[in-house]
């Protein structure tokens, strides 16, 4: 007959698989809030692009409006025989006024500049997270999101004829960018150099810096430290080329 097993071997051999379901089911936890934690983040941005987009709706609508006189100016341009009814010759002064007009509403601070909308979007956690205690490995994902956001604003702000080497970004938005960029380096002593700052953070300043085309030749040898730090990541070999470091 079989020898009756030792209860406390066998609590022994119970115990892994017990700590394994605690282990999953704090990490399933930590899962679930960092989900919360995007999604909120996600939602507050669809929000902000919802009424940039109304008011660009708007903004389209009273243009359709304005432009809707466009065709009788043209016309009466064309016409040789046209004669203005109060016999007076049109000197353009009406039609300089229409389109100064949709000029203005067209450089109005309500119309929706990508490259702005992408650096309000990250400022939450970039160049420095500021959601305080927070933060941790849930920034991580977040971390993440942002290298997204910042790699799908490219196709939007590259010129379609000239290509990557002319950027379609704002002098004042390049500028804070670049400002952004600053920031990011001098927090690198605050957090201990280079080795102590997370690959998110890396990964997210060095796509800022390709995707604005704010690379600086003086800061090569910092490109290339944080390119080697990160090496284990897929993107970072074409992050490499387009710093420079190719």
């Amino acid at each position: 007959m079989g020898s009756i097993p030792d209860p406390g071997e066998l609590t022994e051999l119970t115990r892994p698989s017990f700590d394994e379901f605690q282990r999953q089911t704090s990490l399933m936890t930590s899962c679930t809030l960092l989900w919360k934690e995007l999604s909120d983040h996600f939602t507050s941005l669809e929000q902000d692009l919802q009424k940039k987009s109304e008011a660009l709706k708007h903004k389209i609508q009273t243009l359709d409006n304005q432009t809707k006189s466009f065709p009788r100016f043209a016309q009466e341009a064309r016409d040789p025989d046209y004669e203005n009814p109060d016999g007076e010759v049109d000197d353009g002064d009406g039609s300089f006024m229409v389109l100064k007009s949709l000029c203005l509403t067209m450089e109005s601070p309500e119309c929706v500049d990508p490259a702005k909308f992408v650096i309000e979007a990250i400022s939450e956690v970039f160049p420095v997270d500021k959601r305080g205690e927070r933060s941790g490995e849930k920034g991580n994902d977040l971390g993440w999101a942002c290298v997204l956001i910042l790699e799908s604003l490219i196709p939007v702000v590259v010129d379609p004829v000239i290509g990557k080497s002319r950027l379609l970004v704002t002098p004042s938005v390049k500028e804070r960018a670049k400002e952004i960029a600053e920031t990011w380096k001098k927090s690198l002593e605050e957090r201990g150099g280079i080795e102590n700052v997370k690959t998110p953070d890396v990964h997210t300043f060095l796509q800022h810096l390709v995707t604005f085309g704010i690379v600086k030749k003086d800061d090569v040898d910092l490109y290339r430290k944080l390119v080697v730090g990160s090496a284990w990541r897929k993107q970072m070999p074409k992050l490499a080329v387009s710093l420079g470091l190719g």
